[in-house]
């Protein structure tokens, strides 16, 4: 089943062909409190990692005007953090290659300067000025400021296995993070209970599109009324491949009912997975519909988030290239999740479930 724990698919993965034309990221999403006020804040940090073989002194940025006349194909270390909310940004420090040590067998570390990546541990620091950003478009970020150090705890896993290639692990579908977050001059404090925390990597040529994301461990079943304390779902895909060949409008899923898995992996093909998925853009909201049905089971999820609580997050694709340019992203959607068995062809309610904190992404660009 999909809750089986692999460091090894945690590993860097940027080898062979990957080194000169690739990326790999390790994303982490977590709820943190106001350590005055006690307000909830969603917080992200995101190492990534791109063309190490084309490493040059400096950071080699691919929306640098100067780089995009010479041809030149972005290299370097970019740690991303930032926070959702009305005061929502993503802010990029990147690193030249010389500057990086990277663990890439598993247990993977990757360090620069005062940041750091691992399977246990965050820690880091990220910094623009308002004029910096201004100057500076290449780096697609906002201003602000984050500090951080954190522990992590990946409790429940998601699996995927190689056969769908988009490539995607999701080591820690359930993560308790503790620690602490600066951000903008405010401390927040993580703790394992309320961070309600995600880990998982991606990697390969270039994105997906579309591009969907949507996962949550701040779940409350609405049939019993109580918090499902060893539950997490995740979605996540668009246009994946199987055996390098790609399939439209496919999407992996998985829940960990307290402890019960229900797989969704349509690369299973026992399973005859069968998803169909909507993204509706209204004026203050976007809302995600996800249907996915096998021969045992069904899911049905509808999520919804304010736009003002998101970013359109910014990410170049290993050639230079900056397709997504309507990446939602965001990190305190809610909405509701339905779990049924299906048995002698019957579908059966097992639970409706309350989800909240939910990471959420949808991106679609028009193919060239």
């Amino acid at each position: 089943m999909f809750n089986h724990h692999d460091i090894s698919r945690d590993a860097c993965m940027l080898h062979g062909p990957l080194r000169h034309h690739g990326y790999d990221w390790w994303w982490h999403s977590f709820t943190a409190q106001d350590e005055e006020t006690g307000e909830d804040k969603p917080f992200f940090i995101e190492f990534f990692l791109c063309n190490p073989a084309l490493a040059e002194e400096e950071p080699v940025l691919g929306q640098l005007p100067a780089n995009r006349a010479a041809g030149k194909r972005p290299s370097y270390l970019m740690v991303k953090a930032g926070a959702w909310g009305e005061d929502h940004a993503q802010l990029h420090r990147f690193f030249a290659w010389k500057d990086v040590t990277l663990h890439e067998d598993a247990p993977y570390r990757v360090e620069a300067a005062d940041c750091l990546a691992c399977e246990t541990e965050l820690r880091g620091s990220v910094s623009v000025s308002p004029e910096a950003a201004q100057a500076h478009p290449e780096w697609m970020c906002d201003s602000g400021e984050m500090r951080w150090e954190l522990t992590v705890d990946k409790q429940i896993a998601f699996n995927v296995g190689y056969g769908a290639a988009m490539y995607w692990h999701a080591e820690g579908m359930k993560t308790a993070y503790s620690g602490w977050v600066e951000w903008n001059g405010r401390r927040y404090i993580v703790s394992p209970e309320k961070s309600f925390g995600y880990a998982d990597k991606n990697w390969g040529r270039d994105f997906t599109s579309p591009w969907v994301w949507l996962a949550s461990s701040c779940l409350t079943s609405r049939l019993t009324g109580k918090r499902l304390e060893h539950s997490a779902f995740d979605i996540g895909g668009g246009r994946p491949k199987i055996y390098f060949v790609p399939l439209d409008r496919r999407l992996l899923g998985a829940f960990c009912h307290e402890g019960r898995e229900y797989d969704f992996n349509f690369s299973h093909v026992w399973l005859n997975v069968k998803t169909e998925f909507s993204f509706d853009e209204k004026e203050d909201e976007v809302i995600w519909h996800v249907r996915q049905e096998t021969v045992h089971a069904a899911m049905e999820t509808e999520i919804h988030c304010l736009k003002k609580d998101m970013l359109l997050v910014n990410y170049e694709a290993p050639d230079g290239s900056k397709r997504h340019n309507r990446l939602f992203n965001g990190g305190n959607g809610w909405g509701t999740v339905r779990l049924y068995d299906r048995k002698d062809g019957e579908l059966s309610l097992v639970d409706e479930i309350e989800a909240t904190h939910v990471g959420c992404e949808y991106g679609e660009y028009d193919e060239e």
